[in-house]
């Protein structure tokens, strides 16, 4: 949904060419110790996209927004962003990108304009400018009418909203967003996302952390990061294509005990469980549905329900980390997974 609001800032000239990478890693690498937080990461991403990172806790997603924020230098390859290197040039950066955290870091003691106030003042965004700023913005992410009540008495969905008001009070190019919408209910989800697709229409540059799979749908292009690689990066559609064979959805009386009567089952090449439900990736539907109804009916199990259906991006990440685990226990993979161009 497109906003009739006025746009909350208008686009800053370009600080390189429109048909460069606004972002550009080259081996990109962040060590904490023995630990390989983010591992020889490869990405680029054009201006106006939006880029979704998801991936288990631990993944290295907020590392890497923190180093292409600046606010962490790596231990070795590079970054750019803008043209700039993110170590030598980090205040040419700063001033085009606006990076929200996952916690609420906003001061919970002021109003919703004071804090926006402040964030003005310290952006140094004054006179004409600041008053426009503040008015477009409070209708813009509709915390007009709550201006006056103070952060800590807001809901968790309209501090998210102030927080994305406040990162956008300088007009950025380039937003990092790290988990902006976890713990909040589904309304306020959808209206943050309302907001977010107003700045991508705007011509605004997102980089966002989810742990939602409905989210990462909404994406120009998404990146599975695990253990710090990057595994794959490709249009949502693109990534549900990457498993092999067709899925299956199954409906079977036990669950449990479903698995185990089709536990190598010739043409049954995976088993995901979703509550009650199996979903099976099988070399060809039509060969396997005789040969799985007929394995349960030999173990008693009930078949209430089974059909070919689409893939979806849970699945697909799910089997791709299998895939992954499985490639790194019978030999360890010596890159840092593909390249994200």
């Amino acid at each position: 949904m497109v906003s009739s609001e006025s746009p909350p800032f208008s686009r800053n000239a370009k600080t390189n060419a429109p048909d460069d990478p606004i972002i550009e890693t080259v081996d990109l690498t962040r060590r904490f110790g023995d630990i390989v937080a983010v591992d020889r990461l490869n990405l680029q991403v054009k201006r106006g996209e939006i880029l979704g990172l998801v991936g288990p806790d631990g993944a290295g997603k907020t590392t890497t927004l923190r180093l292409l924020a600046a606010i962490m230098n790596p231990t070795s390859g590079s970054a750019t962003v803008f043209g700039h290197d993110t170590v030598r040039r980090s205040a040419q950066i700063r001033h085009h990108l606006g990076y929200m955290a996952q916690r609420f870091s906003l001061y919970s003691d002021l109003t919703v304009l004071e804090n926006l106030s402040f964030y003005a003042d310290v952006y140094g965004v004054r006179g004409r400018t600041r008053r426009q700023q503040l008015e477009r913005l409070l209708r813009f992410t509709r915390l007009a009418e709550f201006s006056r009540r103070r952060a800590g008495q807001l809901s968790g969905g309209m501090q998210k909203k102030l927080a994305l008001a406040c990162t956008l009070i300088h007009t950025p190019e380039l937003i990092f967003l790290d988990e902006p919408t976890t713990g909040v209910d589904p309304i306020s989800r959808r209206e943050f996302w309302d907001i977010l697709a107003d700045l991508h229409v705007q011509g605004v540059t997102l980089v966002i952390c989810t742990p939602y799979m409905d989210e990462a749908e909404r994406c120009s292009r998404v990146g599975l990061m695990y253990q710090g690689k990057l595994l794959v990066c490709e249009t949502p559609e693109q990534i549900k294509r990457l498993p092999e064979g067709d899925l299956l959805a199954v409906w079977p009386s036990d669950v449990r005990q479903a698995r185990r009567a089709l536990a190598g089952l010739e043409g049954v090449l995976e088993m995901q469980t979703y509550g009650d439900q199996l979903r099976a990736f099988v070399t060809d539907a039509e060969v396997a549905m005789p040969r799985i109804a007929d394995a349960l009916a030999r173990d008693g199990i009930t078949l209430r329900d089974m059909h070919p259906t689409r893939v979806r991006m849970e699945e697909a990440f799910i089997t791709l980390i299998r895939r992954q685990r499985a490639q790194e226990e019978s030999a360890p993979e010596p890159s840092g997974g593909q390249p994200c161009p």
